[in-house]
């Protein structure tokens, strides 16, 4: 009896299952015997598949931008569709000339174990020879230092020495305008700047004078004196 009670039950169960989505419904078994219906209320959307044709640019028409007619595109476009793409795989491998450009890079950026220890060896090289070359300019100067130590003390007793010549020059032109004018006059005054001037110029003469003079007397012939008679 309670079999044919538990078999009109799953029957009834399993019609109205008929009528309800799978993706809702749930037959649950119970302990004691017996079905439990649970109905889910999430409807997940279902995955989008398109259907369109995969956009194959054409190559030949002007309205292609030219980025889409390149290998590099088609690359793209094979690693995207694969076969329906259209495209041979074959072109797609590097030319001759973008091989050796490869190759070239490859070995600049990536050479060999020989080349690396080879352009550490000429590194190396020519670093002792710079590293020679300054020793050897150091060892110069070093010695060239005590003639350079003793004309740089030369030169700076002697730019003492004109320093205070100057100095003395200017308290020497200071006192003559004093007792020129009567009274001390600025040194940066118009009046001193002339008397400055005529006090050079008077010396130049002077000098040029004295030079004339000497220049004279290197000129003339010496005379000897005469003889003493016995």
């Amino acid at each position: 009896m309670a079999a044919s009670v538990l078999c009109r039950r799953t029957a009834m169960l399993c019609r109205t299952l008929n009528g309800i989505s799978c993706s809702k419904a749930v037959l649950c078994a119970q302990p004691r015997g017996g079905f439990v219906l649970q109905t889910a209320s999430y409807n997940p959307r279902p995955l989008k598949r398109s259907l369109k044709e995969p956009y194959i640019p054409d190559k030949d028409d002007e309205k292609t931008p030219v980025w889409q007619k390149t290998a590099r595109y088609d690359r793209k476009l094979f690693g995207r569709y694969g076969s329906a793409s259209g495209i041979d795989p074959a072109s797609l491998w590097p030319s001759h000339e973008e091989l050796d450009a490869i190759i070239a890079e490859e070995k600049e950026w990536n050479p060999s174990l020989d080349v690396m220890r080879k352009n550490i060896a000429a590194k190396e090289k020519e670093e002792a020879k710079i590293r020679l070359a300054k020793e050897k300019l150091i060892a110069a100067n070093m010695a060239k230092m005590p003639k350079m130590i003793a004309d740089w003390r030369k030169e700076k007793r002697e730019a003492k020495i004109k320093m205070n010549e100057e100095k003395a020059r200017r308290a020497r032109l200071l006192a003559v305008a004093r007792d020129h004018f009567g009274f001390t006059v600025d040194p940066r005054s118009r009046k001193f700047l002339d008397m400055v001037a005529e006090i050079e110029k008077e010396e130049k003469k002077n000098k040029k004078l004295v030079k004339r003079r000497l220049k004279e007397e290197q000129a003339a012939p010496s005379v000897t004196p005469p003889a003493a008679s016995s």
